[in-house]
């Protein structure tokens, strides 16, 4: 077995680990940190990773797990489909038979009446992807000072905050034509709900610079960092990430640090086309 076969069998153990600790546990909270804890991973990575290796999301594996559950009580017995449902996590009988014939192709009744146990459903990665798709390097990284502004929402709406920074910053005399423009992202769009992504947006300044609200500084850590090259629309760069966490983290031997990812623009999207900007994706490692 080669070397990125041995990294891709362990990342693939640690995620069955999580798969058997949710199936033991459907009936619980299923608390992020406390599943990140199972996959020894960091919280800030750990969803990110789970969806790049698996294609499904947390919430996605256990709606199908706890309708794979349902769909056992429904052959096993005659409890009240009410029952079933509510055993299942809905909260009426109408929401679950949506749901489960979405995913069963029949209905509760229906499936019930057929007596057959569909296989059980377990963890199979996503296919392995090409790793010359992206150019990614490992490197040390200076700490930066971000004068920045806090946003919470939709990561394709931070144009807003991005420009209120920038027009602080010329009114102040720090921005200049080598001013690095750069985006810390706290939060996995495939996990949480988009009205509550947290990102704090600006440019790097020198340590020290005096701000004014709502612009504040941000310390981002330093240290060894996986840096991935994107050319393209920004919002083609959510692919880019399932890339790196789900192919290039399991085969690369690293591991994720506890802190949050950023993005550094070197391109201005005012003066090039959509599909040029330059995008440097920075994933913070262990050492």
């Amino acid at each position: 077995m080669s070397q990125r076969e041995t990294t891709r069998q362990t990342w693939l153990a640690r995620f069955l680990r999580v798969t058997d600790y949710v199936t033991e546990n459907l009936d619980g909270d299923l608390d992020l940190e406390r599943l990140a804890e199972v996959a020894c991973l960091s919280p800030y990575h750990f969803h990110r990773c789970w969806f790049g290796f698996t294609g499904e999301t947390l919430a996605q594996m256990v709606t199908r797990l706890r309708l794979h559950h349902a769909a056992g009580d429904l052959i096993a017995g005659d409890e009240a489909i009410e029952n079933v449902a509510q055993k299942a996590g809905y909260g009426s009988a109408a929401a679950f038979t949506r749901a489960f014939t979405r995913a069963f192709g029949r209905s509760p009744a229906a499936y019930r009446a057929e007596r057959r146990l569909s296989p059980p459903l377990s963890l199979i990665p996503q296919e392995e992807g090409d790793l010359r798709m992206f150019d990614v390097r490992v490197e040390e990284t200076l700490p930066i000072t971000l004068a920045s502004i806090r946003h919470v929402g939709p990561y394709m709406e931070v144009e807003k905050p991005f420009n209120q920074v920038f027009g602080w910053a010329m009114g102040a005399g720090v921005m200049g034509p080598n001013t690095r423009v750069i985006g810390v992202y706290h939060d996995d769009p495939n996990d949480v709900p988009e009205a509550e992504l947290r990102s704090d947006v600006g440019i790097a300044v020198e340590p020290g610079t005096a701000t004014e609200a709502p612009v504040r500084l941000v310390e981002v850590p330093g240290g060894r960092h996986a840096v991935l090259h994107f050319k393209g629309a920004y919002a083609e760069l959510l692919g880019a990430y399932n890339w790196l966490y789900g192919t290039w983290l399991p085969q690369s031997g690293q591991e994720p640090a506890d802190a949050p990812c950023y993005e550094v623009y070197l391109t201005n999207p005012r003066e090039v086309a959509p599909a040029d900007n330059i995008t440097e994706i920075h994933l913070p490692l262990k050492n």
